[in-house]
């Protein structure tokens, strides 16, 4: 068992949505990753360079910037929205991805994440991840390259309660983690 802490961030804001059911599996599943899903994406102000410092970032940021530092490693779902990320979650990746004042540091900077999706269409959330895969090309972040979790047709893996019951997405969602766990392992014998 490992002591990781890894902040789970679901790009969905939907009540019943398979991204957040794919992380409350990951907490199932967890291979001993202490995962601890983040609910505050709501409560994100729109991106404002203005109020981008230290001391002018609204709560609800501010503590989303701590959480992520605090946390060992991510664990994004992201649904599939017009080819890409949904805007919530590419506005909180907005206010998390800077450092202007050269102070705080930044949070996702050779951060260890794992990123999954669910979406009811045949392609499920490939292109989605894909973008996101570019997103933290530019914070640098240390990214699980595979396996890759597409819950495609997302309807048929999940029970009318919201559980993951299909095998082979729990399969690929333990060695997901897995290699989650091994990067941070990385990570901190790097520090």
């Amino acid at each position: 068992m490992s002591n990781h802490t890894v902040l789970a961030l679901s790009g969905s804001l939907r009540a019943d949505s398979h991204n957040t059911a794919l992380l409350r599996a990951a907490q199932k599943y967890s291979g001993g990753l202490d995962i601890e899903i983040y609910d505050g994406l709501r409560e994100i102000p729109p991106y404002d360079r203005d109020f981008d410092t230290p001391d002018r970032r609204p709560g609800a940021v501010a503590d989303l910037r701590r959480r992520i530092t605090a946390a060992d490693g991510l664990l994004i779902a992201t649904p599939e929205y017009n080819y890409s990320i949904p805007g919530v979650l590419e506005n909180a990746l907005d206010w998390v991805s800077t450092d202007w004042t050269k102070i705080e540091g930044l949070p996702l900077l050779r951060k260890p994440i794992a990123i999954l999706g669910a979406a009811p269409t045949q392609f499920g959330s490939v292109r989605a991840q894909l973008a996101l895969r570019q997103v933290f090309v530019w914070t640098n972040s240390d990214v699980v390259a595979k396996p890759e979790v597409i819950a495609f047709r997302s309807h048929e893996r999940f029970d009318d309660a919201g559980n993951l019951v299909d095998e082979a997405t729990i399969e690929l969602l333990e060695d997901l983690l897995a290699v989650l766990s091994v990067k941070i392992e990385r990570a901190q014998g790097q520090s």
